[in-house]
């Protein structure tokens, strides 16, 4: 079981740590652990409390209401808030195949929906609720870290093979994409699928990958020379680590710059470009041109 400190979960969660104490303080919703020096300690539970609790706050209700609720009563709600926003069996399918562990069920799903609606429509309107999902979820209990991982690899397979199979299109050397996810940001999925979509286009597309370390990032820049830069967010990260983030970032590099990811979907920036799903990258890109 993992321990976590305050900052921790205000990291994780995007709730501030006043926040988190008030409600431990004045609603009991958590019981932290103490080291022998005395510094609270959380435990998953009570992430996964902070997070059930935000949704339902940022629903409506009031908080006062919520600590009044069991867990179980909690979670249920949770459920109930995103089963009415997700009625679409090819979803359900990709989640009976997670929940099984039925890999031949998913390819069977992921590849219908590709060959009939095509990649970009299969990931950004199936795959990303799929997901959303997949994160209510484990924020409820149904599934675990193992079952996340064994269909977020499958997932990245299929955006690999779909990529793969774009590479005998005619690339524009003169065009020069650069994506690489920020140092502690591993998903990759949402960056894996601008690649793909960057390669359509005839892109040539230089893949970073995760994690990437600054000056690694400032080294490749400075040696491509980028028309474009893109990266993605999905990590909790506060405004300051965000601008910090960019600000550095601008210190070498004066071109377009695009954020996705659910950390900047609201954060509309003069110094970078936020891509709030596929169209606005395809925006962008025709900008580009």
């Amino acid at each position: 079981m993992a321990e976590y400190k305050i900052k921790d979960l205000e990291s994780l969660t995007g709730i501030k740590a006043h926040t988190i104490r008030m409600w431990e303080k004045r609603y009991s919703l958590l019981e932290p652990c103490r080291t022998d020096t005395n510094v609270r300690t959380y435990s998953d539970e009570d992430l996964q409390t902070i997070l059930l609790v935000s949704v339902l706050v940022n629903s409506g209700l009031k908080i006062s209401f919520i600590a009044e609720m069991t867990p179980e009563e909690r979670s249920s709600r949770v459920q109930k808030l995103y089963n009415k926003s997700l009625e679409n069996s090819s979803v359900e399918q990709l989640v009976l195949s997670l929940l099984r562990l039925d890999e031949t069920l998913f390819n069977s799903v992921f590849d219908d929906l590709v060959k009939e609606k095509g990649m970009e429509v299969a990931f950004s309107h199936y795959v990303i609720p799929f997901l959303d999902k997949i994160g209510i979820m484990w924020l409820v209990g149904t599934i675990n870290p193992a079952q996340e991982h064994f269909v977020a690899h499958l997932i990245r397979q299929k955006i690999i093979a779909s990529i793969d199979k774009v590479r005998t299109k005619v690339e524009n050397p003169e065009r020069r994409a650069v994506l690489y996810l920020p140092e502690h940001e591993w998903h990759e999925l949402g960056l894996l699928f601008y690649h793909y979509i960057l390669k359509e286009e005839g892109w040539k597309v230089f893949y970073l990958g995760q994690s990437v370390p600054l000056d690694a990032l400032e080294a490749i820049v400075k040696q491509i020379q980028p028309d474009f830069l893109v990266t993605s967010w999905v990590v909790n990260a506060d405004d300051n680590a965000l601008d910090e983030h960019v600000r550095k970032v601008r210190e070498f590099y004066s071109g377009v710059l695009a954020i996705g990811g659910k950390q900047v979907m609201e954060k509309g920036k003069k110094d970078f470009l936020v891509i709030q799903n596929h169209e606005d990258l395809h925006r962008i890109i025709s900008d580009l041109k």
